[in-house]
């Protein structure tokens, strides 16, 4: 099994998906109320909670099936999951919400 073919498992590009949703909800976020901290956390803060932790079971699954398949193509798909997590990360942490 190849890198391309694997990307399209669910278990593979669901983890990323769910990563740019949390991401675009920040950014939505800053840009309808701006980037300041509320005293309460907000409908937002909630589904971008619930987006990265949905996404353990998910790449928890794809590493117990996949990874002692296929490690080779399965390394970069994690690699790729793991970035796209640290991009959402990335304005919660730079912007301090």
């Amino acid at each position: 099994m190849d890198y391309a073919t694997l990307i399209k498992k669910p278990s593979a590009f669901l983890p990323v998906a769910m990563s740019f949703a949390a991401l675009a909800t920040v950014f939505f976020h800053i840009a309808m109320y701006g980037a300041t901290r509320e005293a309460d956390e907000g409908t937002a803060a909630h589904i971008w909670q619930l987006l990265m932790v949905g996404q353990v079971p998910i790449v928890a699954f794809f590493v117990i099936k996949w990874l002692p398949q296929t490690l080779r193509q399965a390394l970069p798909v994690l690699v790729l999951q793991a970035l796209a997590v640290l991009a959402a990360l990335a304005p919660v942490w730079y912007f301090d919400l």
